[in-house]
C-alpha cells in the first residue's frame, strides 16, 4: 500500500503556510527505511528566514504582554491538537527518522507530556517572586525572538522541549528543523495553528544546513537553541562575532559510559546497556557507546551482552515486533562501518561483528548491532573510541578495579551522561563524586532521562545551559527590582551635600 506524501506544504510564517515563490531548492525526503518511499517534498528559499524573523519580531511585543494564563491556555490547546494528530505524528517520525512505531509513539507522548511539565514544575524555575524583607522583587523577562534549530533523531520531542518554555515565557519562535526530518515541524505548526496561536508567534522555515547557520546569525534573533553535533555547535558560537547580547544554548553529543562493578545485578545491567546501545539504532546523544566493567564480572557480562546483541530484531519500522530500524542515511551507515573497521585494526575483537543488514522488501540503511571488546584498558582507535559514533555499537573495556573503571569513564572529551551498576550505595556515591557528567544514572540505562530533571552536559556535550525542567532559564533574563521600604529610613545624605 502506497503511503501518503506530504507534498509542498510550505513554510509556516505569520500564521499561514507559504510555499516559496522562487525556491532555492527542495527537500525530497526518502525514508531511511526504504529509499523507494517518498514521504515528503519541502521547497525552501533563503528569503523565508528574513520573513519568519520579521514575523516573529512583529508578534513579540503583543505576545510578551499577553497574560501568562492566556499563553498557557494556548499551549494547552496545542497539547490537545498533538493528541488529536497522534497517529499522523507517529507515522511521520517512523518514516522520516526510521524509528519503530512503538518508539515513535513514546516520542509523541513525551511531547504531549512536556506541556504539563513546563506549565507546572518547569515554570517554578522562572516564576516572578517577591522578597518581602528587602523589600524587592525578581521578575523574569523574555529575550525576544528565539531560533530553535532541531536535530534529526528527535524531530518532535527535542525542539518541543525548547519551544514550549520559550512561548510560555513570552518569546516568539522561528524553528528550523533538520533537513533530514522536516515534516514534524510542519505538523507542529499545524497543531499550533489549530490551537489558535496568534500569527507570527511560532514560525517554521525549511532548508539545508546553511539555513540554520543563517538563522543563528540573523540580526533579528535574540537567542539560539541548538541540538546537534559538536562541530556545528562550535560554528554557531564562532559566528556570533560581537553579539554578546544573544543567548546561545547548545545541547551537543555524548560518548557515554556504563560502569559495571563486580557486585552488580548482572541481568539488570546487561539489559539496560543493550537497550541504551541499540535503541534508535544508537542515534541518541544519550546512547551507551562504552562499557567499562571490572574484571570479576567481565566474562559473565560479555556473555550476556553477546546474547542480547544477537537477539535484537532489525526491521522496517512500521512492521510489528521490530526493536531497531535503520540509520538516518547512507553516510551515517558508512561512518559507523568505518569506525568499526578502525577499531578492529586497533585490536578490538568483534565479539558480535555487526555489519550491514538486509530487510526483505526494503532498501534502507540497516545495520546489525555490534559488540567489540578492547584488547586492553588503554586501547584507542581514532574515529571510534574518541568520537560519537552515533550507531548501534558497544565497546567494552575491562578495568582492574572500581577506581580504574571510573578513571577510564572520565577519559573522554564529552560529559553528557553515565550509568553506574552496583548494589552498593557507597560505591555509587564515590562514582557520583568523581564522574564528570551532567546526567548520572544508578542501575539505569544512560538513554533514560526525566523531563522533571535538568538535562545537559559539560565539556564537549554542552555549554552549561541545561534543557529538561530547566529549559526555561535560557528563555528569560532576571530583572531585579528594589522599592522603598520601612528599613530605608530618611533620604540618604552625604558629606558636602547642600540643602
Amino acid at each position: 500500500m502506497a503511503l501518503p506524501v506530504l507534498d509542498r506544504p510550505g513554510d509556516y510564517i505569520a500564521g499561514r503556510f507559504q510555499v516559496p515563490v522562487a525556491a532555492d531548492g527542495e527537500l525530497r525526503i526518502h525514508g531511511p527505511a526504504d529509499q523507494s518511499e517518498l514521504s515528503a517534498v519541502h521547497p525552501y528559499a533563503a528569503s523565508a528566514i528574513d520573513a519568519a524573523a520579521d514575523a516573529a519580531r512583529t508578534a513579540f511585543p503583543t505576545w510578551r504582554r499577553t497574560a501568562l494564563p492566556e499563553r498557557a491556555a494556548c499551549l494547552k490547546r496545542y497539547q490537545a491538537q498533538l493528541g488529536a494528530h497522534r497517529a499522523e505524528l507517529v507515522q511521520t517520525i517512523a518514516r522520516e527518522v526510521g524509528k519503530p512505531a512503538w518508539e515513535a509513539a513514546t516520542e509523541v507522548d513525551a511531547m504531549i507530556a512536556k506541556v504539563d511539565v513546563m506549565l507546572g514544575e518547569g515554570h517554578s524555575y522562572t516564576a516572578d517572586r517577591v522578597i518581602a524583607d528587602l523589600p524587592g522583587e525578581v521578575r523574569y523577562r523574555p529575550h525576544g525572538v528565539i531560533a530553535v534549530i532541531g536535530p534529526f533523531n528527535f524531530p518532535g520531542h527535542l525542539p518541543n522541549g525548547q519551544i514550549i518554555p520559550a512561548l510560555l515565557l513570552g518569546n516568539t519562535v522561528v524553528h528550523k528543523p533538520s533537513e533530514r526530518t522536516p515534516s514534524m515541524a510542519t505538523w507542529m505548526a499545524r497543531c499550533f495553528h489549530e490551537a489558535g496561536l496568534p500569527a507570527g508567534v511560532f514560525n517554521v522555515v525549511q532548508g539545508e544546513g546553511p539555513a540554520g547557520g543563517a538563522l543563528a546569525q540573523h540580526a533579528g534573533v535574540d537567542g539560539v537553541m541548538f541540538t546537534g553535533s559538536v562541530a556545528v555547535g562550535r560554528r554557531i558560537l564562532a559566528s556570533q562575532g560581537e553579539r554578546l547580547d544573544r543567548i546561545i544554548a547548545l545541547e551537543l553529543g555524548g560518548k557515554n559510559t556504563s560502569v559495571v562493578l563486580d557486585d552488580c545485578d548482572l541481568e539488570r545491567a546487561s539489559r539496560a546497556i543493550a537497550f541504551a546501545g541499540f535503541v534508535t539504532a544508537g542515534q541518541r546523544c544519550t546512547a551507551t557507546s562504552r562499557v567499562v566493567v571490572t574484571a570479576g564480572i567481565a566474562d559473565a557480562l560479555l556473555a550476556r551482552l553477546a546474547e542480547l546483541t544477537r537477539a535484537v530484531t532489525v526491521g522496517y519500522p512500521l512492521d510489528s515486533e521490530v526493536f531497531m530500524g535503520p540509520l538516518i542515511s547512507a553516510q551515517a551507515q558508512a561512518r559507523v562501518l568505518a569506525g568499526q573497521a578502525a577499531a578492529q585494526a586497533a585490536g578490538f575483537t568483534p565479539l558480535v561483528p555487526g555489519g550491514s543488514a538486509e530487510v526483505p522488501g526494503h532498501a534502507g540503511h540497516y545495520l546489525r548491532p555490534a559488540l567489540h571488546v578492547a584488547p586492553n584498558a588503554s586501547a584507542r582507535a581514532p574515529g571510534y573510541s574518541d568520537e560519537e559514533l552515533f550507531g548501534p555499537d558497544l565497546a567494552v573495556y575491562i578495568a582492574r578495579d572500581a577506581d580504574a573503571a571510573l578513571a577510564l569513564a572520565n577519559d573522554t572529551r564529552f560529559g553528557l551522561t553515565a550509568s553506574v551498576f552496583t548494589r552498593s550505595r557507597e560505591a555509587f556515591e564515590q562514582a557520583a563524586d568523581r564522574l564528570r557528567v551532567g546526567v548520572l544514572q544508578w542501575n539505569r540505562s544512560t538513554a533514560g532521562a526525566s523531563g522533571r530533571l535538568p538535562f545537559g552536559g559539560i565539556r564537549n556535550s554542552g555549554n552549561h545551559r541545561p534543557a529538561g525542567i530547566m529549559a526555561g532559564t535560557s528563555c528569560v533574563y532576571p530583572l531585579a527590582i528594589q522599592v522603598p521600604g520601612p528599613a530605608d529610613g530618611p533620604l540618604p545624605s552625604w558629606p558636602g551635600l547642600r540643602p
